[in-house]
């Protein structure tokens, strides 16, 4: 059985750009439409977290590490509802995020050219996790970060990069989720001028 690969997925309409993608990804690990959850044990999370760079290809997936996976998933699915005018981001979902900080060491490395990178300092799950959370802070500052944003269909909450004009786009598929809020709020102006 081949996995089906997330960062090249064909059927992402909406992919953020460069190592942001990486986030955008591992948000999506997890299609709340119909609760499949590709992290959900640890034979099936392998591929993907390998592909996403968070686990090397011959490093064991304890259960504990695929708990702070998911766990730091779900702090950025917050994060990622905030940028979309979601409420304010509660301390407790942040907690995992936060547990990095006791296990994970990043490191400066200097290229040949005099490029500088933030790399994690060994290859613990947890210290990849880290260094997965320098390209949030990258995007932050790079004012990227803020469009990456969660559909407005509460049913959804795919999330997704806008790239419209004026980053107001609310919907990760207008002719889905897009279609099925404006009909809904048709409907419901409707029921309410009767």
């Amino acid at each position: 059985m081949t996995a089906t690969l997330v960062l090249d997925d064909p059927d992402e309409t909406k992919p953020a750009p460069g190592p942001l993608r990486r986030v955008q990804a591992l948000i999506n690990t997890l299609d709340r439409e119909t609760d499949d959850d590709r992290l959900a044990d640890r034979e099936g999370a392998r591929p993907l977290l390998v592909e996403l760079g968070l686990l090397g290809s011959d490093a064991p997936l304890s259960a504990a590490d695929l708990a702070a996976v998911i766990g730091v998933r779900e702090a950025l699915h917050a994060l990622v509802l905030h940028n979309s005018g979601g409420p304010d981001i509660d301390a407790r979902v942040l907690r995992p995020i936060r547990d990095l900080e006791d296990y994970a060491l990043l490191r400066v490395r200097v290229d040949a050219a005099g490029a500088v990178a933030v790399v994690p300092a060994d290859d613990s799950v947890r210290a990849r996790l880290a260094g997965l959370l320098t390209v949030v802070s990258e995007a932050q500052r790079a004012g990227t970060w803020a469009q990456l944003k969660a559909c407005a269909n509460d049913e959804c909450l795919w999330a997704f990069y806008d790239r419209s004009r004026n980053h107001g786009g609310a919907w990760c598929d207008m002719s889905g989720c897009g279609n099925k809020l404006k009909n809904r709020e048709f409907r419901a102006r409707r029921r309410s001028t009767r």
